[in-house]
């Protein structure tokens, strides 16, 4: 097995600010959802437009909403904006206004700060029409999700969506309650919505690769942000607003960087292999931190085990000046296959005659240019809700996240855990999220020495919360 490698720069973010990519065909309600027959739209009052609140306005925010606002043949408006920080809504207000102009209908009393800014966006939604986009730290997700459900908007989530037992269950018990209020519901999980990987999920089904057996996944670059940006908060910012600037750093906030970089091939290799594995092993630690003072190991290796005892090994790495690697493949009794390699998109999905993975052994590989996933998944969900087709990725999203949970917590931990003992254990990083306050203390808090908790596997039966 010899995967792509390459050493060229791969971004840690899940998408660049205003992504330059084409605008993909309005896309199908993803084969992967239980979409049911379409129902005649409704839009009360009588308007096809579609308004969006974003919630978040970093550049993952600020990508999802240009994302939206391409949706080709729809009326859609950036409408309100939320955020903890000022100058996020207005960096982000100004360049998306500077790239859609008329579909950018921001005013100042729609710019809400705060911890409870979320509150007022989602008020400013009609329901049953406009859509709450969620692209704050994954720690408030369900909090946001619960309040969008009781005003009756629909939702897009950036992933992941949970980071542990007692938050995925919280939302899985929140999808049941958007399906009984015909509510749509997407993921930031694009990758389900690729056209290659699609047909790749399709031709492995069909046994073209054989039996599958391994996956193999890898994303591995240089550190999650510069040295010089720490230990601590700046003059003026408290230290809650300092964790969530910088949450991929605390694990209450987001999972750290294991639970958000590395979902999306978690859940790439889970689909095509048609199962969520049944346990995982790991192992992980912190080499060179340099003046870096977070949660994070920057190294992971990960062993999940399927029912039928296939595995799927993953490498995870933050350190500088190391070799750079990015991609999931795997391996069937008659072939190989690459499911994506050196970005998410495009995927360069490949089917191998053989174990092999050269240019000259190519069974099947997508046709090139890729649609980008990014925009499909969104005109996804607006086509259910104009449809008023049942959509809803909350339950899978929950699902993805919480095997990704499985690896974090193996590594953290030292200990081997199941998908149920990860789903029903009663640790809660989240515990509280959704009480805080502009005023409130942070979630974690530093020692004497102003170093924040870190995970020592084989000491301690779950990750330091404070």
């Amino acid at each position: 097995m010899s995967p792509t490698t390459t050493t060229e720069n791969t971004s840690p973010t899940r998408r660049a600010f205003l992504e330059a990519t084409s605008v993909a065909a309005l896309g199908t309600v993803s084969s992967s959802l239980a979409a049911k027959e379409a129902k005649p739209a409704v839009h009360p009052g009588g308007s096809d437009e579609i308004r969006v609140a974003l919630i978040g306005c970093g550049g993952r925010g600020a990508g999802a909403a240009a994302d939206a606002l391409s949706v080709p043949d729809a009326a859609i408006k950036l409408y309100a904006m939320a955020d903890i920080f000022q100058s996020q809504i207005d960096n982000k207000r100004k360049g998306l206004a500077t790239q859609f102009k008329e579909k950018v209908d921001v005013s100042d009393d729609r710019c809400f700060v705060g911890m409870e800014s979320y509150k007022q966006a989602i008020d400013s939604l009609r329901p049953g029409i406009d859509i709450a986009a969620f692209a704050t730290p994954p720690a408030f997700r369900a909090a946001h999700f619960a309040y969008a459900i009781e005003r009756g908007v629909h939702v897009f989530m950036e992933k992941p969506i949970s980071i542990d037992g007692p938050s995925t269950r919280r939302i899985l018990e929140l999808a049941d309650k958007a399906d009984a209020k015909n509510l749509k519901v997407g993921v930031g999980l694009m990758c389900r919505h690729s056209v290659a990987r699609r047909e790749l999920f399709d031709r492995l089904q069909n046994g073209e690769a054989g039996e599958l057996i391994n996956f193999y996944g890898y994303r591995e670059h240089g550190p999650v942000m510069p040295m010089d940006l720490y230990p601590g908060p700046p003059e003026g910012m408290s230290e809650l607003f300092w964790q969530c600037k910088r949450f991929h750093n605390f694990i209450w906030a987001s999972g750290g960087v294991f639970s958000d970089f590395y979902v999306h091939h978690i859940d790439e290799v889970c689909w095509m292999k048609n199962a969520w594995p049944v346990k995982a092993e790991a192992v992980g630690g912190r080499h060179f931190q340099g003046r870096v003072n977070d949660q994070n190991f920057d190294a992971y290796g990960v062993e999940w085990t399927f029912a039928d005892g296939a595995k799927f090994f993953y490498s995870g790495r933050t350190m500088k000046d190391c070799e750079q690697k990015f991609g999931v493949f795997g391996q069937g009794s008659k072939g190989a296959f690459t499911i994506s390699e050196r970005g998410h998109s495009p995927a360069k999905s490949t089917i191998y005659k053989s174990q092999s993975m050269d240019k000259d052994n190519i069974l099947w590989t997508a046709p090139q240019p890729e649609k980008s996933p990014y925009r499909i998944e969104w005109e996804d969900l607006v086509t259910a809700i104009r449809t008023n087709t049942t959509y809803n990725e909350a339950k899978r999203g929950a699902e993805a996240s919480l095997v990704t949970a499985m690896g974090r917590f193996a590594a953290h931990t030292g200990k081997t855990v199941t998908f149920q003992q990860m789903l029903d254990c009663p640790d809660d990083l989240t515990a509280g999220v959704a009480s805080l306050t502009d005023s409130s203390p942070a979630i974690v808090v530093a020692n004497a020495d102003g170093k924040y908790p870190v995970p020592m596997p084989g000491q301690f039966t779950y990750e330091y919360r404070s």
